[in-house]
């Protein structure tokens, strides 16, 4: 059925794919673009000059501002995983939606430039809806976050952020859920815990605790 929609919808589609080009540029670049989850050796030099550490933590840019080169990096590799990250943070600390200068994309626009790249990039997806979370578009987030799961494999930190959508918009029995899965996938942060627990939504996972008493027989319980 999936594939069918797909078939029926696939003019509207390419359109839509169209105006997004027309609206966040074209991919190609003078340099890639590549994609950063299989090109690292190619994006050693784009690193060193544009996404130092100054740069990747905002403190100050490299070869100028830092929107400048953080635009730059995600022209070469437009799904670099970190330079997204840091270009959230950006717009986050500048209450801009277009943080990376006048004339640039829109924290949008570099979303959309990043699935054109690589659309099964779960990682994208997932710093999407924590963007989308935070700007207070937690309908939107949630849509994103759901959307990450084929490609995302067991990430901690989608579960983790899904949990707290969830919690927010009110849906506790699917927050503790996410929670429960972010915890045993390794996430470490409480946070999530601790907003259930004050909203009186936690509860112990028994999954969790049937499989650590079956792997350790004889274990004390846990105090």
């Amino acid at each position: 059925m999936r594939l069918i929609n797909i078939l029926f919808v696939g003019g509207i589609a390419m359109a839509a794919a169209g105006s997004a080009q027309s609206q966040c540029g074209s991919l190609a670049n003078g340099y890639g673009p590549f994609d950063y989850r299989t090109s690292k050796e190619q994006l050693v030099i784009v690193e060193q000059f544009h996404f130092t550490q100054d740069v990747e933590l905002l403190r100050h840019g490299n070869t100028g501002n830092v929107g400048g080169d953080i635009d730059y990096v995600l022209r070469a590799s437009p799904n670099h995983h970190r330079a997204l990250m840091s270009m959230v943070n950006l717009a986050l600390k500048t209450k801009s939606d277009r943080p990376t200068g006048p004339g640039k994309y829109t924290v949008d626009c570099y979303f959309d430039r990043a699935l054109r790249m690589a659309s099964d990039d779960g990682v994208i997806r997932i710093i999407y809806g924590l963007y989308l979370y935070r700007t207070g578009k937690k309908v939107e987030a949630k849509r994103v976050l759901e959307e990450a799961r084929p490609y995302a494999g067991d990430d901690p930190n989608l579960y983790y952020n899904l949990g707290f959508v969830y919690l927010d918009l009110g849906d506790k029995a699917s927050a503790l859920e996410s929670a429960h899965k972010a915890y045993r996938l390794g996430a470490q942060l409480p946070g999530l815990r601790k907003k259930l627990q004050a909203a009186g939504a936690w509860k112990d996972d028994q999954t969790a605790a049937s499989a650590n008493n079956s792997s350790a027989p004889g274990a004390p319980p846990a105090q």
